[in-house]
């Protein structure tokens, strides 16, 4: 039990890493956003290859289907929310003192690192040994979420410490997520596993095309598709060798 409570930190404490580079080092715009544009890649295929694949191939395709729409809406809503608080204008390179990207990905990396982290927890309970590529592609996907996200909330104006704190408590919710899958899910029951992989799987592809990736190319230029091609390679590779 306590085994799973780890690994859903282990995954979550990348965020905190990410975190406090992009609080306490000023990242230049390319690199930030060439490691966003890899980390996207990442998602995706971690995304796609680990959690809506399984989904369908275990439950068919309703349920899947089914999670992975309230995921991406649930994503949506919440970004239309953020907009509406003046937040349209939100690319990071526009220096735009009421941006809130950094909310925006916020959001939606719990929207995903939630799920993520039950399905680390199921898996352990269910193959007695967790998924390391599940784990390995959320830990180095997490990291430009983290590192994104605080480099929009510092031009927001958010404080320093406050800042650290809210990924604190997403490493933390992480953590308990992860034992609560192990504890309270039964890995027999197919329909709500395979629909919670498919929700965080809604979420990440919501929150990737509508946030992470349009402002790495603002940023980056052309290049950071080729960048995000490379991401998910890595996210195939990391599959193959499971």
């Amino acid at each position: 039990m306590f085994s799973a409570a780890m690994w859903g930190a282990v995954a979550g404490s990348s965020l905190v890493l990410g975190a406090l580079l992009g609080i306490y080092k000023d990242i230049p715009n390319k690199v930030s956003a060439f490691v966003m544009a890899f980390g996207t890649g990442v998602l995706i295929g971690a995304a796609t290859f680990e959690l809506l694949s399984d989904a369908v191939r275990d439950g068919g395709i309703i349920y899947p289907s089914l999670g992975f729409l309230i995921g991406a809406t649930l994503f949506i809503v919440a970004e239309l929310i953020i907009s509406k608080k003046g937040g349209q204008e939100r690319k990071r390179s526009k220096e735009n003192p009421s941006s809130h990207s950094g909310m925006a990905i916020f959001i939606g990396t719990i929207i995903d690192a939630i799920p993520e982290s039950v399905i680390i927890g199921v898996s352990l309970l269910e193959n007695q040994s967790v998924s390391w590529v599940i784990v390995i592609a959320i830990f180095i996907s997490n990291f430009p979420e983290g590192l994104s996200s605080s480099i929009g909330f510092k031009k927001d104006g958010y404080k320093k410490g406050r800042i650290l704190f809210l990924w604190l408590v997403v490493m933390v919710l992480s953590s308990v997520s992860a034992l609560l899958g192990y504890a309270l899910i039964d890995p027999a029951s197919t329909k709500v596993i395979t629909t919670i992989g498919a929700f965080a799987a809604g979420g990440i592809f919501a929150m990737v095309s509508s946030t992470m990736l349009p402002e790495a190319f603002e940023e980056g230029g052309p290049i950071v598709g080729y960048v995000s091609a490379l991401g998910l390679l890595t996210a195939l590779i990391l599959t193959y060798f499971e």
